[in-house]
C-alpha cells in the first residue's frame, strides 16, 4: 500500500512542474495542517513569550479581536471552521506592521499593524485574508509543491516528527503565489460581505500603503505578500461583483481598541 502511494507521488513530482501546479494535489490530510500549525504556534509562542500580550491581562483586546474572527467564521460556511483552532495572539511590537495565520488557524496580529490601520473594517479585511490562507490550506499546498516525495510520505504516515519540527520553523516565511493571494483577497471580500463590515476593508489598508509610497516604513506584511499594485482594483471589483453592498467601518470603536494594546 505505501509503495503504491509513494510511486504515485513520485510520478506526480516528475511530471508536474511548478508552472503547472494545481492545489488540488495537496497530499497533506487536514489533520496535518492542524498538527503543523500547532508545532509552528509552539515555536512562535516560545520565541516571543516575553512580547505576547497576556490574554487575561488584555482580555478586552482579545475579546475585540475574537469578535472580528467570530463574525467571519460564524457568518460564512468555512470548510474548516471546526477543524482548526482559530486561536488569536497579539504580539507587542509596534515596529512590525504585520499579521499572519499559520496552518491550523493560529492567528497572530502585531500591535504595529493595529496602530497602523485606521478602522475596524481594515483589520477585519486583513484578518479575513489571513484566515483564508489557513482555510484554503495554502501553506500545505506550497509544501506539497516544494518538498520531496520521501519527506512528504514520512510526514503523512507519521514517521517524520523531527522533519515536521524543522519544517515548522520556516512555515511563517512562506511566500504564497499570486493565485493564492488573489484567492485570499477574494475570500476576505466574500466573507466580510456577509457581515456588517465594509466588504472591501482590506482595500483601505493597501490604499494607505499606496498613499505613503514604497519607501521606508512600508508594512512588514509586504515581505510575505505581493505589492498592492492591482489588489485594490481587484478587491473593489470583487465587491461590486457581489452586489456592491455598503458596510460599516467602525472607526470610533477601533480607535478605542487601539488604546487597549498600549
Amino acid at each position: 500500500m505505501k509503495l503504491r502511494v509513494f510511486t504515485s507521488i513520485a510520478l506526480i513530482f516528475t511530471f508536474i512542474g511548478c508552472g503547472n501546479w494545481s492545489k488540488d494535489l495537496n497530499i497533506f490530510p487536514v489533520s496535518k495542517d492542524a498538527e503543523l500549525g500547532q508545532q509552528v504556534a509552539q515555536n512562535i509562542d516560545s520565541t516571543n513569550q516575553a512580547i505576547i500580550l497576556d490574554p487575561i491581562k488584555y482580555a478586552k483586546a482579545y475579546q475585540y479581536l475574537n469578535g472580528i474572527r467570530d463574525s467571519i467564521l460564524f457568518n460564512n460556511s468555512l470548510t474548516h471552521a471546526k477543524d482548526f483552532e482559530w486561536r488569536i495572539r497579539i504580539i507587542k511590537d509596534d515596529t512590525t506592521q504585520n499579521a499572519f495565520c499559520t496552518p491550523g488557524g493560529y492567528i497572530y496580529v502585531y500591535t504595529g499593524l493595529i496602530k497602523y490601520l485606521e478602522s475596524e473594517d481594515q483589520l477585519a479585511g486583513v484578518m479575513g485574508h489571513e484566515i483564508a490562507h489557513a482555510e484554503k490550506r495554502h501553506s500545505t499546498d506550497a509544501l506539497t509543491r516544494s518538498l520531496g516525495a520521501e519527506i512528504l510520505m514520512n510526514l503523512v504516515f507519521g514517521q517524520g516528527k523531527g522533519q515536521l519540527a524543522r519544517i515548522a520553523t520556516g512555515v511563517v516565511e512562506l511566500n504564497y503565489g499570486r493565485d493564492a493571494e488573489t484567492e485570499a483577497d477574494n475570500c476576505s471580500v466574500e466573507w466580510l460581505y456577509h457581515t456588517s463590515y465594509n466588504p472591501a476593508g482590506a482595500a483601505g489598508f493597501f490604499e494607505k500603503i499606496e498613499r505613503q509610497g514604497k519607501g521606508p516604513g512600508i508594512p512588514e506584511f509586504l515581505s510575505t505578500h505581493p505589492n498592492p499594485d492591482n489588489r485594490i482594483t481587484n478587491l473593489k471589483k470583487k465587491w461590486q461583483e457581489l452586489g456592491g453592498k455598503p458596510g460599516k467601518t467602525f472607526i470610533e470603536r477601533y480607535q478605542e481598541f487601539q488604546k487597549w494594546v498600549n
